[in-house]
């Protein structure tokens, strides 16, 4: 059933460029969907696809997921961003406690 409060896809805006949000969003939904692939989660997000906003924005619908499948892609996205912090520059520096009990 249509969304009564989006326009439709035939209401275009002269002079924004439609073509190259929609191209930039397969672009990232290719890329993400091979990432998922190489863990495993190709399946759980069959209808995975880039889209164009009326204004052009390209963006990326992962579809509807199960809960689990939602729970374990954040859990992963959490264990990326740790692996991204601890290559930081400033994890590599020793932490300083004063350990003299004199806060």
């Amino acid at each position: 059933m249509p969304d009564d409060n989006q326009p439709r896809a035939e209401v275009f805006e002269p002079g924004v460029s439609y073509v190259r949000g929609w191209n930039d969003a397969r672009s990232a939904a290719r890329e993400l969907a091979e990432e998922l692939r190489l863990l495993g989660l190709e399946d759980d997000f069959a209808y995975l696809q880039g889209d164009v906003s009326m204004m052009g924005t390209g963006f990326v619908r992962l579809g509807k997921v199960m809960a689990e499948t939602g729970t374990r892609f954040a859990d992963l996205l959490a264990l990326g961003l740790c692996v991204e912090i601890a290559d930081l520059p400033c994890a590599e520096e020793p932490t300083h406690i004063d350990q003299s009990g004199s806060g």
